[in-house]
């Protein structure tokens, strides 16, 4: 189906890489007004239930992860996740609805990133808790300080670039999926069981049998239709347990400074503000993926505008006991699978998860989705997202260009932290934060290779 081009437009969000040399302007995947759309209520309540289902295990498992690495009792996790859940809905809320020149207004969910895990176990363990989130705020404000700056890069990201890095945002979300689709934990003797793996294939067959015979509302929900199946015939089963509901109590507020007052190390600050760096250019990838989704041209102005609310997520993260934030890819993939584009359903899903942080109880009932559950719909919309930089890299030309060669090696390159975990082991901790990240090493690989190989074109134009 031809989609309609856009028009010239002096637009401060329009970036340099929005204009195709051969095609003219960058077509729309759909019309932007799309995501100014405000739906009904109840068509609200349930678009934004369906994000946080999706997003709730990725970032309840950094507190998780950080707690348990930290040697944390468990109220102080319990008050980490209610934390959590608390700031990831303001920072939802921040970068969605906005205000003033934070947020980029787009339907973008926020979470704690992966990305800062390891640095923040080795801060927390080698300095101590208060210095651990005298980093994290320190971060916060170095993301806000630079994001002017980093959006100026946009240029460096013309369709070959934008491509190659939205296909591997998705390839690397997949073991991730393989995990959860495993039973979640690989030590485990059951890990890989054929319980686990059927419940993953069956949510994964209901999921494609709605979006196949579905029509209307019940299509767009395929994903919280198919959790919500796949989680009875886990209960069925024998394999779903929610036996933490009882024990958790109704109600709890999210203390600030829990751990005392923050403390400011020269050191920790800058190990965490290299690692926004790789935080920002995922932020990057996944505001250009949700672009090419929705229709909505994303430019510098947009990008300072998100880069501000992630720096800002994070100064907040640090002050209510939480951690870094940042967009996460995996809504990106439910935002092409359900069709439902409007930043106000995913606002929806950031006031869920602000009364999650208050009621531990009813976050408690979502916790209880067995991992293979999530995984089979994660296999469905993370290859949503991988599909969407493929969808991308049909549009570039590769005739009489080197834009295969810069595809191949870029997506590679991005490939080889998935594939070999182990493979950068002897690098230093600060290299490891960038080398083990596969969106970064494709996003500096494709950039790299597009300025060598642009500098030899007669037009000297970007390769698209």
């Amino acid at each position: 189906m031809m989609k309609p081009p856009m028009t010239a437009s002096a637009d401060p969000n329009v970036g340099v890489g929005a204009h195709h040399p051969v095609t003219g302007p960058r077509v729309l995947a759909a019309p932007a007004d799309s995501i100014d759309e405000v739906e009904a209520p109840s068509r609200l309540f349930l678009f934004g239930l369906q994000h946080v289902l999706v997003m709730y295990a990725g970032t309840v498992a950094v507190p998780l992860i950080l707690g348990s690495a930290l040697g944390f009792t468990p109220r102080q996790v319990i008050a980490l996740i209610s934390a959590d859940l608390f700031t990831s809905g303001l920072a939802t809320l921040l970068q969605t609805i906005g205000w003033w020149k934070f947020g980029a207004r787009l339907p973008l969910i926020q979470g704690c990133s992966f990305i800062c895990v390891a640095p923040m176990i080795l801060i927390g363990s080698h300095y101590g808790i208060p210095t651990l989130y005298g980093a994290v705020i320190s971060c916060g404000l170095f993301t806000m300080l630079v994001g002017p700056w980093f959006s100026r890069m946009l240029r460096f990201f013309p369709p070959v670039v934008i491509g190659s890095v939205i296909t591997v945002i998705g390839l690397s979300l997949l073991p991730v999926a393989g995990g959860w689709l495993g039973g979640g934990d690989p030590s485990a003797a059951g890990f890989g069981s054929f319980g686990h793996l059927g419940l993953g294939l069956a949510t994964i067959v209901f999921i494609v049998g709605i979006q196949r015979f579905g029509r209307g509302m019940i299509a767009n929900l395929s994903v919280l239709l198919g959790l919500m199946v796949g989680t009875a015939l886990a209960a069925l089963a024998g394999q779903a347990s929610f036996s933490q509901v009882r024990t958790t109590p109704w109600f709890a507020m999210a203390h600030p400074l829990l751990f005392g007052p923050p403390h400011f190390v020269l050191l920790p600050a800058l190990v965490m503000s290299l690692s926004m760096l790789v935080v920002m250019t995922e932020t990057t990838g996944n505001c250009l993926a949700i672009g090419e989704i929705t229709g909505r041209p994303i430019g510098p102005a947009m990008l300072t505008a998100a880069f501000r609310a992630d720096g800002l997520s994070t100064v907040l993260g640090g002050v209510f006991n939480s951690f870094p934030y940042n967009v996460y890819s995996q809504n990106t993939g439910l935002l092409a699978l359900s069709k439902i584009k409007s930043r106000f359903a995913v606002a929806a899903g950031g006031g869920l998860l602000v009364l999650l942080g208050f009621l531990p109880k009813l976050a408690a009932v979502i916790a209880g989705i067995p991992r293979p559950v999530l995984g089979g719909a994660s296999i469905v919309m993370f290859g949503m997202t991988t599909m969407a930089g493929i969808e991308e890299l049909t549009r570039v030309r590769y005739q009489g260009t080197s834009n295969a060669i810069i595809v191949a090696v870029s997506v590679s390159m991005g490939v080889l932290p998935i594939a070999s975990p182990q493979l950068f082991a002897h690098a230093s901790d600060a290299a490891r934060l960038f080398l083990n990240s596969g969106i970064f090493l494709t996003a500096v690989t494709a950039v790299l290779l597009n300025l060598l190989f642009s500098s030899n074109a007669e037009t000297g134009q970007w390769n698209k």
